[in-house]
């Protein structure tokens, strides 16, 4: 047996083995930089405790899909191949081209599609020197025990360009998935209480946060006054407090803190009751909790500040159109969009959150031993208004001036984490209240409108928390509620998916331009004569081996 004849027949064999090898043991390695090929150790857990089978449908496919889709739709298929993979025979997925079939088909589909709340992207392209738009269903529906929610694909900040949308919209495709598979699949779900009787509002303006809240836990309306005590609750919000709260329920829930309890806090800083074109004036508003938030590292100023940037529309008559009002949409700098945010995985890639009449926050004990992360922020383009404040809707028809608008960053919501000091002092009558708390976290927010909804005036029905009915948008305030109650209760730490972080490489277009029949020779020349030359030596090194021979 010649020696090349041997060595082939090793290399033969090697393959075989490797392949065999391979058949039983399946190894993979993310070699990037951002881990773009991984999931987190919280989705692996839960991937793995899945008791019966979950079927995912994705609709984001279809021919001609832009470059920026194709790309998610790639980050969503690398997702479903590594949650198969820990999901085995549970997970089941399959993507579906909305476009296929008949006409009436897929008008079906689309009803179907629509119909669930998936409403379908506009995207535009070219096709022979025409503009064309298609419609684009960035969504996905996951299946579990005849139980099925849709899953929003493209989901970022609306402020952003396209792009960048689109980027973080790629790094939330875990966080989306498996937060759907995890609300599909919870059978013991927390327990969260809703403070509710220190409002004048209706539940039906908290309809939209407490339908948000039964997705994903048990929710139970809490009379303070029949409640020994807030214990066996996961979670207490304290919604919009416009009257005092009583001395024993706020004992109530410093005991609840101390023990380990999670509060979230929106409480207003100013009260304003009707706003009219003249104006009427905001009062400070004492709910009995500032000494309690102080004790906790924190003041919620009694003033409101006015965003000069960033901040919704309300509609104006700004004038006469024949013998008809002219009605324009104009920015109500009373009502920041707040877009700022903080290095936390709570508003990583979550959409502006709608603020109305909102107070600022400032920390104080700074040496308590306490980590205090500021969540939500304003722009630098600020404007304080002490109590009394004169608010008025003619606000909305002045231009901007920057001169008036130099009050800085105003810190809106604050994630405090650590150990708290109780407002109430130990006796020899009550041995049994705690004066430290055990680790926890509690958020307090300046505004109490963030989850509060608006009423359809047609319908009488609430609209989604977070949802503007003049500009038809839903912001980011229910995500992030629900971020901070994930953050706050979930052990298994699900959130974390959030961290993925995929960097954006954009091309220099000026140099694209300048080098781009360089680099076209570079990448298609090239190679070609490299492989020609490598061929020749091959043949001479051959040639003359044999020849030797």
């Amino acid at each position: 047996m010649s020696k090349i004849l041997k060595n082939n027949i090793i290399l033969i064999l090697s393959i075989i083995a490797l392949n065999i090898l391979g058949f039983w043991v399946y190894f993979r390695a993310d070699l990037t930089a951002d881990k773009r090929y991984s999931i987190s150790e919280s989705s692996k857990n839960l991937l793995k405790n899945l008791e019966d089978e979950v079927i995912i449908k994705v609709y984001l496919d279809g021919e001609g899909l832009p470059g920026g889709f194709e790309r998610l739709k790639r980050a969503v298929k690398e997702t479903l191949v590594e949650f198969k993979y820990f999901g085995k025979d549970n997970i089941d997925y399959q993507f579906i081209n909305p476009y296929n079939g008949s006409e009436d088909e897929r008008n079906k589909l689309f009803k179907e599609l629509v119909e669930k709340g998936m409403q379908p992207t506009n995207i535009f392209a070219k096709e022979d020197g025409k503009k064309v738009e298609n419609l684009v269903f960035p969504y996905a529906t996951i299946w579990y025990q005849n139980k099925e929610v849709p899953v929003l694909l493209l989901k970022a900040n609306l402020a952003q360009d396209s792009q960048t949308k689109l980027n973080q919209s790629y790094e939330n495709v875990e966080y989306e998935l498996a937060s759907a598979i995890q609300k599909l699949t919870n059978t013991k779900k927390k327990k969260i209480g809703l403070l509710s009787e220190f409002t004048n509002l209706q539940p039906i303006n908290f309809a939209g946060l407490i339908n948000t809240l039964q997705e994903y836990y048990d929710l139970y309306i809490i009379d303070s006054k029949k409640s020994p005590s807030f214990a066996g609750l996961d979670a207490l919000i304290v919604p919009k407090p416009d009257k005092p709260v009583d001395d024993s329920t706020k004992a109530k829930i410093d005991q609840y803190i101390m023990n380990g309890g999670r509060v979230l806090f929106f409480v207003d800083g100013l009260k304003v009751d009707s706003v009219g074109l003249e104006g009427s004036f905001a009062q400070p508003l004492d709910v009995n909790l500032d000494d309690m938030l102080f004790k906790y590292g924190v003041r919620i100023n009694k003033n409101i500040v006015k965003d000069g940037l960033n901040a919704a529309i309300i509609p104006m008559v700004v004038g006469n159109m024949g013998d008809k009002p002219n009605i324009q949409p104009m920015p109500y700098r009373y009502f920041p969009l707040i877009n700022k945010f903080s290095n936390s995985l709570i508003t990583k890639n979550i959409d502006m959150v709608y603020t109305k009449f909102t107070a600022s926050i400032d920390p104080v004990n700074g040496n308590d031993g306490l980590k205090k992360t500021p969540l939500l922020l304003t722009s630098q383009y600020t404007k304080v208004l002490n109590a009394p404040a004169l608010i008025t809707y003619n606000e909305a028809r002045t231009d901007t001036d920057e001169t008036e608008y130099q009050g800085g960053v105003k810190t809106v919501a604050y994630l405090i984490e650590g150990t708290f000091k109780s407002i109430l002092q130990k006796s020899f009558t009550n041995s049994e209240i705690k004066t430290t708390s055990v680790p926890t976290k509690i958020l307090v927010c300046s505004d109490g409108d963030i989850i509060v909804n608006e009423i359809d005036r047609k319908t009488g029905n609430p609209y989604p928390m977070g949802f503007d009915r003049f500009s038809q948008h839903q912001y980011g305030n229910q995500d992030f509620v629900i971020n901070t109650l994930n953050y706050l209760l979930d052990e298994q730490g699900l959130l974390t998916a959030k961290s993925k972080s995929v960097g954006l490489r954009p091309l220099d277009k000026l140099k694209v331009n300048n080098q781009k029949t360089k680099w076209q020779l570079i990448n298609i020349v090239l190679p070609l004569v490299l492989l020609v030359v490598f061929g020749f030596l091959r043949f001479y090194y051959v040639k003359n081996k044999y020849a030797q021979a």
